[in-house]
């Protein structure tokens, strides 16, 4: 049997068998806990350029069909499993995950001792790595080591333009429209604005290049910031437009990049994370309400504020809303003198869990609160 070689950049390496298309891709090696979702999970485009790991040792269970992507095409890089399912087993399913992997060019590599795998990273942290097969996987370790040494660093890289969509595209609201919002594109997942839909909202989704003119073009009750790969300290553009969203108290929404860029521009910094959250089980406080949410998350990056009480920023007031019972990282920011909020998680989370829906009603108060006030 062939076979296909996992090459991280600290030299460790990890044999298993070719999987998906066959060939060699590098990324970032990161892991993620969910234990369902895989198809989601490969078509989020805030994977793009990482190789993911997958903790759950059986995946492909349910195939892959045509309803449940979060984009048009996969983004990982590269893609880690333990023990594919040798056949799908779903009356949804459309074709099996490594046929999928293979025809949209995804090396992927299973066989792998998974939990081993991601202890190293839990231990050393996100890393730079390689899967080759085919050919490729019989050239020497170290000539292997330095493709994936060559590979750019997560850290630093803009990359929300790679995977925003080109041109604007319009998603009606479901029954009456209630609302208009902008939605900047920076690696969007459809689920989001299907969810804003649900609502009565019409969404506009923008490139991330777009400007304020681009988005006063629509006329919004409120604007959204989307999740997204890469650094956020390269999103300068982003940061300027939410200035002068900002400024104009148009009311905002963010999510997981969103959320970071939120920060920046209130005046907070942004650091990477060891080994990040990725998974649909991670435990959130909600300090509103003091409920605790499971909640799904895939973030390598993160806002650097204090946790507890007000902070004075450009715009008012602000302070973190939701915190991570696992470590204390940010996971939402709240201005109180001017209409913005966002959080670093996934309130749509397509695959579950569903805890924080509500969050999208929470927009829609806020557009509702903007739109009395300028009646009153």
């Amino acid at each position: 049997m062939s076979e296909a070689l996992l090459v991280l950049e600290d030299g460790r390496t990890f044999r298993g068998e070719p999987y998906g298309a066959v060939g060699r891709c590098v990324g970032e090696a990161v892991f993620s806990t969910g234990m369902t979702g895989y198809q989601e999970t490969l078509t989020d485009p805030s994977y793009h350029r990482q190789v993911v790991v997958q903790t759950a040792p059986h995946i492909g269970n349910t195939g892959v069909n045509d309803e449940d992507g979060e984009s048009s095409r996969i983004w990982v890089s590269g893609y880690v499993v333990r023990d594919p399912s040798p056949r799908p087993s779903s009356w949804r399913s459309r074709r099996s995950l490594g046929d999928e992997l293979a025809a949209q060019g995804v090396v992927a590599i299973a066989g792998v001792d998974t939990r081993a795998l991601t202890r190293h990273l839990r231990e050393r942290g996100a890393m730079r790595a390689g899967v080759f097969s085919g050919p490729d996987a019989a050239l020497p370790v170290p000539q292997l080591l330095d493709v994936v040494r060559s590979a750019p660093q997560m850290a630093g890289s803009a990359l929300a333009e790679e995977v925003s969509t080109e041109r604007p595209y319009l998603v009606e609201a479901l029954g009456d429209r209630r609302f208009t919002v902008a939605a900047i594109d920076l690696g969007i997942k459809s689920m989001t604005p299907q969810r804003m839909a649900e609502r009565g909202m019409a969404v506009h989704v923008l490139p991330a290049s777009s400007t304020l003119d681009d988005v006063l073009a629509v006329s919004p009750d409120g604007v959204f910031f989307s999740n997204g790969p890469g650094d956020p300290a390269t999103a300068d553009d982003q940061v300027a437009l939410l200035h002068e969203v900002l400024d104009r108290r148009i009311p905002f929404f963010g999510i997981c990049f969103g959320n970071q860029l939120l920060g920046r521009a209130l005046g907070f910094g942004t650091y990477k994370l060891g080994y990040g959250h990725r998974g649909i089980n991670q435990p959130v406080m909600d300090r509103t309400t003091g409920k605790v949410e499971v909640t799904a998350h895939n973030h390598g990056f993160a806002v650097q504020a204090p946790l507890d009480g007000e902070v004075s920023t450009p715009f008012g007031r602000a302070r973190v809303s939701h915190v991570c019972l696992n470590d204390d990282v940010v996971e939402g920011l709240e201005c109180l003198d001017v209409p913005a909020f966002s959080v670093q998680y996934h309130p749509e989370a397509a695959a579950g869990p569903h805890d924080a829906g509500y969050l999208f009603d929470r927009f829609a108060d806020l557009m509702t609160d903007a739109r009395d006030g300028k009646d009153a």
